[in-house]
């Protein structure tokens, strides 16, 4: 067994893009060994390490992250920049890297999913490599590849056929992500990307999931780049509409809110789905005051905004009723992937801050709705932001650019929620409830971005607080 010093991991923590605590005090105060993995050489030992990490300032608390880490008995040049630290073993140097990275360590887990096809499951070292029926078989010869850019959890592609995501901050319990994509899976849902099998292991008595084998969808492109791309196409020439420009992204958004649509449908059907009375739109419309009069004390610019908002979250709680379900919980762009074969929504965690038990509760389908508006008006956003500052005698262009990016949002949220609507057979129109809703959730989201940006990404604001001008207006 592997010993390792709470400093080597605190130093690689430290480095990494999906560890959530940097920038606050911490310390590893716990290195547990879940599982190891082995086959003979080339192969090297992988364990799966479960870390505690304890927070020291104001705030405090803990989280638990899964780190699996390779053994090699001589240090691995083509995998240094995943290597973590060197640690002594029966006598003998050896050199840890963190096993993501490696194909080499990834080939293990590709392996055991291939071993679990007959039977629907293989445990290793009380690791448990699950399978979801029907799904197609796997070639154990195909080769790891670890995705960049991922903030969260880590990836490794295999080849054209699965992605694995290893999930990186774990909590015991059914994992959001796994579950809804197993339901959606086995309904045969279009707009996902299916699930092929999980790995899960039982600590202390109760289920913990590490990671989730899918579908790789091979003509993917990224939702949030391609409307980026098309705001980019539009502002090269603000002289042209944005219907002449190239640049609509209008088709695209009205797709997309029928696959969210088909979505929603599927969830009602295989989870819990039910009306709810006025007391659930009063402890809605209480909560979403609450969320402001927090978010006032860390963005004082809400202030002038606070009496619409509060106005449209009364709105709600006049409402007689709330129809919820099992939902996204943290929809945007960055969560969608356009295919040759249409819209995918993919990375159904809700909310990461969130503990499993609350992103799991039934919630109105207008908050996925409101996040996919409130992303369509980050795009413009933060286009114009990377474009930088505006030269000398530039203004007039640019105020035209500042138009063209408006018209580019406002049409892409029409067009999203008239798509959204005429799938769920309202028409291309909602009605007066649903109006108050969605008003009352977009509002809802942008004073949680507001809060987010003023402390993560402060040249940002801006995006947020414009927002305020249309709601409740």
């Amino acid at each position: 067994m592997i010993e390792i010093e709470p400093g080597v991991l605190e130093e690689y923590l430290g480095r990494t893009r999906w560890f959530a605590g940097k920038g606050r005090p911490f310390r590893v105060s716990g290195i547990r060994t879940l599982a190891e993995l082995t086959e003979e050489p080339p192969s090297p030992a992988v364990t799966v390490f479960l870390i505690t990490v304890d927070y020291t300032d104001a705030e405090g608390g803990s989280e638990l992250y899964q780190v699996p880490l390779a053994s090699y008995r001589e240090y691995v040049e083509a995998i240094g920049h995943a290597f973590v630290g060197a640690v002594e073993r029966e006598g003998a140097e050896r050199y840890l890297f963190d096993a993501v990275h490696d194909r080499v360590a990834m080939a293990l887990w590709l392996r055991a999913f291939v071993a679990a096809e007959d039977g629907g499951e293989a445990t290793i070292d009380g690791l448990r490599f699950r399978r979801v029926p029907g799904q197609p078989a796997l070639d154990p010869g195909l080769r790891g590849s670890p995705l960049s850019g991922e903030q969260s959890n880590s990836s490794v592609r295999f080849d054209d056929t699965a992605i694995m995501k290893v999930f990186r901050k774990v909590s015991p319990g059914v994992n959001p992500d796994i579950e809804i994509h197993e339901e959606l899976t086995r309904g045969a849902s279009e707009s996902i990307a299916a699930l092929y099998g999980w790995v899960e292991i039982d600590v202390d008595g109760e289920v913990m999931q590490l990671a989730m084998l899918q579908e790789f969808l091979r003509t993917a492109s990224d939702g949030f780049e391609l409307a980026t791309g098309s705001v980019r196409t539009l502002l090269a020439d603000p002289s042209q509409s944005v219907e002449e420009s190239g640049g609509d992204f209008a088709g695209e958004a009205a797709r997309l809110g029928a696959a969210l649509a088909q979505v929603h449908e599927m969830l009602r059907e295989r989870f819990p789905a039910e009306r709810r009375g006025a007391d659930a739109v009063s402890a809605l419309a209480r909560a979403m005051g609450e969320r402001l009069d927090h978010a006032l004390g860390v963005v004082p610019e809400l202030e002038a905004h606070a009496p619409r908002l509060r106005e449209a979250y009364a709105a709600v709680a006049a409402l007689d009723g709330l129809d919820v379900q099992r939902v996204h919980g943290d929809l945007h762009l960055g969560q969608t992937l356009r295919t040759s074969h249409g819209w995918r929504i993919v990375d159904f965690e809700g909310e990461p801050g969130r503990p499993f038990h609350e992103r799991v509760l039934p919630d109105s389908p207008w908050r996925d709705v409101a996040g996919m508006l409130r992303s369509f008006d980050y795009v413009p956003g933060v286009v114009q932001l990377s474009r930088g500052a505006v030269g000398e005698g530039e203004e007039e262009e640019e105020a035209l650019r500042a138009a063209r990016a408006r018209e580019w949002s406002q049409r892409a949220r029409s067009r999203f929620l008239a798509g959204y609507a005429d799938a769920i057979g309202v028409g291309e129109s909602i009605g007066a409830e649903h109006q108050r809703l969605l008003a009352a959730y977009v509002a809802d989201k942008a004073v949680y971005e507001a809060v987010y940006e003023k402390r993560n990404r402060p040249a940002w604001i801006g995006i947020p607080l414009a927002a305020f001008a249309e709601i409740g207006g």
